[in-house]
């Protein structure tokens, strides 16, 4: 069948690399690349383990090639703490949104995204956008409450004078 070579930025590094055009991009992640936080959990796009955020949408892995994701910009749960806990990982240890974890990342990585084009959601809206990406531990009350934590702090934080604002105020 022969390989294809692919270049693409994951978490901000670029990446090439030779593959055969049928590998999904999950295998590509977690075998090519080692990044494991990205979970495979049933390979038709009903669990959404495998969620990762390409070009700044979520997407679930588990049904995208690698080859099409040439020239893309991946971002998968290992880049979400480059800076500290991110809100949503906060969200879901303040508020126990998890308990095997095993969905977790991927819905951290929906929740991102969401969050990125709406920072003052209601909860109908946080439950429908997590809706493609399933939990078989905890319900969802928690998860909810984790991901409305998150972007309570995410928008306080995003509508906090900068210290030229505060010098603009004092002038």
């Amino acid at each position: 069948m022969g390989t294809r070579t692919v270049n693409l930025t994951v978490n901000g590094q670029a990446v090439t690399r030779e593959v055969e055009p049928r590998l999904l991009l999950v295998h590509f992640i977690r075998e090519d690349l080692s990044l494991t936080g990205t979970h495979i959990g049933c390979d038709t796009t009903s669990c959404g383990a495998c969620t990762i955020i390409m070009d700044g949408k979520a997407v679930k892995s588990c049904t995208i090639f690698a080859v099409q994701a040439e020239g893309r910009s991946i971002e998968t749960i290992e880049d979400v703490a480059k800076d500290g806990l991110h809100p949503l990982q906060e969200g879901f240890w303040e508020k126990h949104g998890l308990q095997c974890g095993f969905c977790t990342p991927g819905m951290i990585m929906c929740s991102k995204a969401f969050l990125q084009e709406n920072d003052q959601p209601t909860e109908a809206e946080i439950r429908w956008a997590i809706s493609g990406n399933l939990c078989r531990c905890t319900g969802y009350v928690k998860i909810v409450e984790a991901i409305q934590y998150a972007a309570e702090k995410m928008h306080e934080k995003a509508n906090q004078p900068t210290q030229v604002q505060e010098q603009e105020v004092v002038a």
